[in-house]
């Protein structure tokens, strides 16, 4: 156990096991609507693209899963969203009745919440604001698919159950082979999905102070601020650059009226966020569109949500952090609070790494299939920003580009520092200071 002593390691260590765990029970013939085996590699991409909250699949879920299958996805994106420190926290909790040092550090690790204090109160409230989401999001798509759509209620149940924990968890798997094209103009599904994806992606920590200081925004940490700020940016400018794009393309905005418009616009915004699910035909869009696509799946949600990519967070200090050096400013301001230093190599080093890793894995993938580099990249992106989006090649890029893109949804999902802070089994504290020297950049 000596091992696994930092929380990065533990979380990590978790999420594999969790993987683990789902492919063997995806491996089993009673988890496929044929009877036999779906195949290591199926069961693992699978697993992983559930745990991890992607979406991307190699086969179709309803034709290839069974009903078992179907859940065992369900299960698994459930304890990817929560996170399995949470989920483990949680246990501790409802066996042992109190919560060691040890795992508190670790759940916090998890969570990022900013202080150990509240991490019991904290996932008491996670789990339940979590259920209470996904039943509200549930119970409006049960009520839809049952009155304008006539399934049978238990029909009904089902898929509005297994969606709503889909878009609360940004997981972004469906039960029909187009995703949601069929219900590109119907407003009750799309903006149910778009509400609970948004929600689950936040964050929530961010979530539970706008619900405590909702009418007071000057009590809002920095944190809190630069993720409301930045998703509102993004959203409306998604929105309106999408609409631009697409709006003459007849094979996506442009064989829809108006309000249907305004309302593919703003969910094909919202789903790079990470919530992997699509009303428009992505494959169909334009060149354009799918750059904006992979900005927005790079950027993802906000900490400790559901959400993946680099979060929006993130992206915002960095724009701060730019914005002071462009004006020459010693220190980096965010409203009245100053940005602590190891904030920013933490926001600099994220940021490096997660265009590092998707520009080798793209150059990787390039060399392993003969699509195009557009493809490739959004491909790419779309792993390990653990959106789900895809333009149509998640199937045809063979074994060694499904296990490339798994490896990019679990690094995705954990995050490229918890990654290397896990894999480091030392930290070495620097006992002296080497002379400083003055270096031209640039």
């Amino acid at each position: 156990m000596a091992r696994f002593r930092h929380p990065a390691q533990v979380v990590a260590t978790g999420f594999g096991l969790a993987i683990g765990i789902g492919t063997s029970l995806l491996s089993l013939p009673i988890a496929t609507t044929s009877g036999e085996s779906a195949g290591w590699v199926a069961a693992l991409f699978t697993a992983a693209s559930a745990v991890c909250v992607t979406g991307l699949a190699v086969v179709d879920t309803e034709a290839h899963w069974s009903v078992f299958g179907e859940v065992v996805i369900a299960g698994l994106a459930q304890v990817g969203g929560l996170g399995i420190m949470t989920m483990a926290t949680l246990f501790t909790l409802l066996v042992s009745g109190r919560l060691g040092l040890r795992a508190r550090i670790a759940a916090q690790a998890e969570t990022k919440t900013l202080s150990m204090s509240d991490v019991r109160r904290l996932v008491l409230k996670l789990v339940l604001f979590s259920l209470v989401c996904e039943v509200i999001a549930a119970a409006l798509l049960t009520g839809r698919f049952l009155i304008g759509y006539g399934e049978s209620l238990g029909r009904a149940l089902y898929l509005g159950g297994f969606h709503a924990v889909m878009a609360f968890n940004s997981a972004g798997f469906t039960l029909w082979p187009d995703s949601l094209m069929r219900f590109v103009t119907d407003p009750w599904i799309c903006l149910t999905i778009a509400g609970a994806a948004i929600i689950g992606g936040l964050g929530f920590p961010v979530v539970f102070e706008l619900a405590r200081y909702w009418r007071q925004p000057r009590k809002w940490t920095v944190v809190t601020r630069v993720t409301v700020v930045v998703t509102a940016i993004l959203l409306v400018a998604g929105t309106l650059i999408f609409l631009v794009t697409e709006w003459r393309n007849p094979r996506t905005l442009g064989a829809l009226d108006d309000s249907g418009k305004l309302l593919a616009a703003f969910f094909t915004a919202v789903m790079p966020r990470s919530a992997g699910f699509n009303s428009l035909d992505i494959s169909q869009m334009y060149p354009s569109s799918w750059l904006t696509t992979d900005l927005l799946m790079f950027i993802g949600g906000g900490s400790a949500g559901t959400a993946g990519g680099i979060k929006v967070t993130t992206f915002g200090m960095l724009a701060f952090i730019i914005w002071a050096e462009l004006r020459g400013e010693s220190r980096v301001n965010i409203g009245h609070r100053r940005l602590p230093e190891a904030t920013q190599r933490q926001v600099i080093t994220i940021t490096v790494l997660g265009l590092t890793l998707v520009a080798v894995s793209t150059y990787v993938l390039l060399a392993l299939t003969p699509h195009r580099l557009d493809q490739v990249l959004f491909e790419v992106v779309s792993a390990f920003g653990t959106a789900g989006l895809s333009t149509g090649i998640t199937a045809s890029v063979g074994p060694a580009g499904h296990v490339l893109l798994t490896i990019l949804m679990f690094i995705g999902r954990i995050g490229p520092l918890t990654l290397g802070s896990a894999l480091a089994l030392n930290r070495r504290a620097r006992h002296y200071e080497l002379p400083e020297e003055r270096v031209i950049v640039g």
